[in-house]
């Protein structure tokens, strides 16, 4: 028995959506950069693709319920993970109120640096992130989990800033993320990108899962903390997203 973990960032309006101009983001920490095309989808996709869910009877993992399967329980031949990075706020705007409607739960790994002091109005031209009093209004279909508080920036295409960082500046930024995320134990690395090194230091803090950006499916031969998530992007039909999650 397998699963897969959906990944998602921004959903747009496919009207409000230009492929040929991504979105800066706009975030607290004093950090620029522009979020890649591909992680976003169109919300006419995303509401297609949770009714497909929702028609299919799949059900949508929790974190709990995801640790349980790797502890030797079982889970439904239709289970998904439905994730979302860097809260920004097309998850409140678009993705909560559909997620509800379905009684669906979903994870949002969370970079706390980013997240504003004050509500700002939703721009669809910019990737604005959302403010904790945001979250806790989603926290009837969201869990929160760790994303790094101030390492989710990125050297090259190769290299994050977490990377970089020594075990220790690792360990204490850990610590100061799961200050406010509840799920204390489940990590989702910036960009995909990690090393030898840092999966070590999450084993050894008590970390049970860890997401990368491979794609596949996930089963119990998979290491927990190198489980594998399939970007959703707005390019890919029904079709396509069924082969993923099916």
């Amino acid at each position: 028995m397998s699963f897969s973990v959906l990944m998602y960032h921004e959903i747009r309006k496919e009207q409000e959506f230009n492929p040929e101009k991504p979105s800066h983001i706009d975030v607290k920490q004093n950090y620029d950069d522009i979020l890649p095309s591909p992680l976003f989808v169109t919300l006419e996709h995303f509401e297609e693709q949770m009714a497909y869910l929702h028609e299919q009877n799949y059900q949508t993992l929790t974190l709990a319920e995801t640790k349980d399967y790797y502890r030797g329980k079982t889970i439904s031949e239709k289970s998904v993970l439905l994730t979302f990075d860097d809260c920004f706020q097309s998850v409140k705007e678009y993705a909560y109120p559909i997620l509800k409607t379905y009684g669906f739960r979903a994870t949002a790994f969370v970079v706390t640096s980013w997240l504003q002091d004050t509500a700002k109005e939703f721009n669809p031209k910019e990737s604005v992130c959302m403010t904790k009093n945001d979250l806790a209004d989603l926290s009837d279909v969201f869990e929160y989990a760790n994303h790094t508080h101030s390492f989710h920036q990125r050297s090259n295409a190769e290299t994050s800033k977490m990377m970089e960082a020594s075990d220790e500046e690792f360990s204490l930024d850990l610590d100061t993320c799961n200050e406010f995320v509840g799920v204390k134990d489940v990590f989702a690395y910036p960009f995909g990108l990690f090393n030898e090194r840092n999966v070590s230091l999450l084993r050894k803090k008590g970390f049970t899962l860890a997401f990368t950006t491979e794609t596949g499916k996930n089963d119990r031969q998979t290491d927990p903390l190198l489980l594998k998530r399939n970007a959703i992007p707005y390019f890919i039909n029904l079709d396509t997203f069924k082969k993923i999650v099916q």
